[in-house]
């Protein structure tokens, strides 16, 4: 694809055999890659161009240019695309019967001989169109097959390039002319230095330039910003052609258009300079690789460009933020609370009141309306699992225990509550508790699962199928007597499993338990008889994370093969597959109305999708390292993330926007979470540390008037030393779990590394 220019510039060009084609977009604000080049570079309609001294070069460059063009018209003509036919002869200002009459323009005999097309195939055409571009001009090429990128398909476009001696030099020019330019639009124009430095070193190593790469690469490399480091070191090690062929990085950053914000006046800017020192390579670089996303207004400070720059591709596409997201909460079905006689009970008259709701939210699940920004409960949306009586009961208990909550705030601080894992020698690899904080379960790089009970009530298997016959079913307390006491214990190990287990989840009601691993499986194990029910099957390598759906049956995981997948328990297939991201998919999580899907990334983004229509419908950068953990806040408008650059963001989901930062752990951030009012964040970080935050203040400083739909970004206020309420330091555990009691008591865990 050309690059794509949001607002009216340069629009989007999707052609499966040739691209040198205008896009019909419907608004008539598209110039093609045609016309750009014949205002970049010499031909017919800009021989006067300053620069062209040589009438002879710009009578032959000018012949070149027709000829190309209507072989081009020729081809689109044969496969009877007339419409594009006539917009390209249009466009180029070419008389209606240029293409009927054989040799009559300028460019008689080469024209003559690319107009008759009768067997000549797409290669040869394109083949002929590479050849008879000039120098400069590229022209690329898109294979037929190419809805999966094969890698000579994309490598091919490096093959068309200029003098390797001049691109340290058009480097250096575009350098200096961006140094030299105002403050207000330097940093904006600085962010096309890092997509443009590795197209310009890639094609130069491509082409067998491998001094001339070597050179470029130790010149420019220390230039671009620290958040790049890891990608350079890759990228210092492709020295040679053979070694770009099955790099995964190289083609993900080929085929993904590099994404830059910038505002009207930068671009501008930037065009004009290119466009007066004719500056084709870097233009077709710009054209063919990036894709600029205008916007009107004033230009980002630097400080707004780094907090959303940093990932693989660039920053999100505004429009891709724009897709409506239903993040209310569902209407929690109504559960009657029975009038127990219990003491604690007669000794708090609050101890049942019926406005209290179930499930995790104080804010939204009070009213017994429907929340306007709820996905709609029908069956058009997901459908759900029906509540089962031991569900109703469950909830009953959490109505209870919901009473007794403490509301926490920055005056009321959680207590902490910290299991250490002793001698797990580092092999620790992921941690769940339960929702009712009763069990806590462990994946090992041993490749077990090992299943603990925090409470005085012991694991017990359920009795054989002989020892079941034999028991009163009508009995009242018959679930008690189904479970074999001789094989009660504090904890159950489960086996089943070929490599490091490193994601686990609880189901809601407690029967089951979700492990994924380094085999490439999913496994669901019952919590009745501590036996593999089904190993699923989708994933050919390792699974990272695996996570429940809030209401159960659905569950999420996502792994190195870089998708997510969407599956049911009673589905040996997935029911969607999440593709989008550019790297491995390393932590997932359900919104809490079941409805969406986050997931992060090693490409350093966080994606929301859509479980009915499987669709992307929210891209967030600004980490510079792959995310580890991400929390939805209880009332489901705003996610929380954290990575390896030791910052926990936390975004608006309904405007599409990053919202706060919050900085102060050394370490790579392994788990957040919410607590169940949704005032505290807690953070959990591989520096030893538990750190609170004040949700409330975070979000509620927010006034809407900052959000900047032009720019598509607020103004971060650095204000995390006073959203900072504690921090509370271990002997030496990493923490890689945090849970909140359905009472707001704080439960970590993590592998004490002596």
């Amino acid at each position: 694809k050309m690059a794509a220019v949001q607002g009216g510039l340069v629009d989007t060009v999707d052609k499966k055999d040739i691209k040198a084609e205008p896009s019909e977009d419907g608004t008539g604000n598209n110039n093609n890659n045609v016309n750009e080049n014949r205002i970049m570079s010499p031909s017919p309609s800009s021989s006067s161009s300053p620069g062209n001294n040589n009438n002879n070069n710009t009578a032959t460059e000018s012949t070149v240019d027709q000829q190309t063009l209507v072989a081009v018209l020729q081809f689109l003509k044969k496969s009877k695309l007339n419409a594009s036919v006539d917009i390209l002869r249009r466009e180029a200002g070419l008389p209606e019967d240029s293409l009927d009459v054989k040799g009559s323009d300028p460019g008689a005999q080469g024209a003559a001989g690319g107009a008759d097309l009768e067997g000549v195939d797409a290669a040869t055409l394109l083949n002929r169109v590479t050849v008879s571009s000039s120098a400069g001009a590229q022209l690329p090429t898109k294979d037929k097959a190419e809805d999966q990128p094969d890698v000579n398909v994309v490598l091919s476009a490096y093959s068309q390039q200029g003098d390797p001696a001049l691109y340290e030099v058009y480097y250096s020019s575009l350098k200096k002319f961006i140094e030299s330019v105002l403050d207000c639009h330097r940093a904006e124009l600085s962010q096309v230095f890092y997509p443009l430095f590795v197209h310009m070193y890639l094609e130069l190593v491509y082409n067998n330039h491998e001094n001339e790469a070597k050179a470029f690469f130790q010149k420019f490399s220390g230039d671009q910003e620290c958040y790049y480091e890891d990608d350079l070191r890759v990228l210092s090690s492709l020295t040679k052609k053979e070694h770009m062929r099955g790099n995964e990085t190289l083609l993900d950053f080929r085929t993904s258009k590099f994404v830059l914000r910038i505002s009207r006046d930068s671009y501008q800017l930037l065009k004009r300079h290119l466009q007066e020192r004719q500056n084709n390579q870097i233009w077709n670089i710009i054209q063919e690789h990036l894709y600029i996303d205008i916007f009107d207004g004033m230009p980002r400070s630097k400080g707004q460009i780094d907090a959303m720059s940093g990932s693989l591709a660039g920053e999100a596409k505004r429009e891709a933020n724009k897709t409506k997201v239903y993040y209310g909460l569902l209407k929690e079905p109504e559960i009657e609370l029975p009038l127990d006689d219990e003491d604690e009970e007669a000794e708090n008259e609050e101890g049942k009141p019926k406005k209290k709701k179930p499930k995790k939210d104080s804010m939204g699940s009070k009213s017994k309306k429907q929340d306007p920004n709820a996905p709609a409960q029908t069956r058009s949306r997901i459908p759900l699992p029906e509540l089962k009586d031991s569900d109703k009961l469950d909830k009953i208990m959490y109505m209870k225990e919901t009473t007794k909550r403490i509301r926490l705030g920055p005056d009321t601080l959680p207590s902490i509550c910290f299991y250490s894992f002793l001698n797990a020698y580092q092999g620790l690899t992921g941690v769940d508790v339960t929702d009712d904080s009763s069990l806590i379960a462990g994946g090992f790089a041993d490749s077990t699962v090992r299943v603990w009970s925090v409470t005085p009530k012991k694991l017990r298997k359920v009795k054989s199928a002989a020892d079941l016959n034999l028991i009163d079913k009508e009995s009242d307390d018959v679930l008690e007597r189904i479970m074999d006491e001789k094989t009660a214990s504090e904890s159950k190990i489960l086996h089943g499993h070929s490599g490091p287990v490193y994601g686990i989840s609880f189901s809601p009601d407690r029967n089951y338990l979700l492990s994924s691993s380094e085999d490439g499986t999913v496994r669901l194990w019952s919590l009745q008889t501590f036996t593999c029910l089904v190993g699923y099957k989708g994933h050919n390598y390792p699974v990272w994370d695996v996570s429940f759906s809030p209401h159960g049956y659905y569950f999420v995981s996502g792994g190195h093969d870089r998708v997510a997948r969407l599956w049911a328990t009673d589905h040996y297939q997935p029911l969607r597959i999440f593709s989008g991201h550019l790297a491995d998919v390393t932590c997932t999580r359900f919104h809490p109305n079941s409805n969406y899907v986050a997931t992060g990334s090693s490409d350093r983004t966080i994606r929301l999708w859509d479980v009915l229509t499987g669709n992307c419908v929210r891209i967030f950068t600004g980490h510079k390292g792959p995310i580890h953990t991400l929390d939805f806040s209880p009332s489901g408008k705003f996610l929380a993330s954290g990575a390896t650059d030791s910052r926990v963001l936390l975004w608006d989901i309904g405007h599409g926007l990053m919202v706060g930062e919050l900085k102060g752990h050394t370490d790579t951030i392994y788990t957040l979470k919410f607590s169940r009012d949704g005032e505290i964040l807690a953070s959990g970080s591989m520096d030893n540390t538990v750190r609170l935050w004040d949700a409330t203040k975070a979000f509620d400083d927010l006034e809407t008037d900052d959000f900047t739909a032009a720019t598509g970004h607020i103004h971060l206020q650095d204000n995390s030393q006073e959203l900072l309420l504690g921090t509370y330091m271990s002997k030496s555990t990493p923490v890689v779990h945090l849970h909140f009691t359905r009472r707001n008591l704080l439960l970590a865990a993590g592998a004490y590394n002596p």
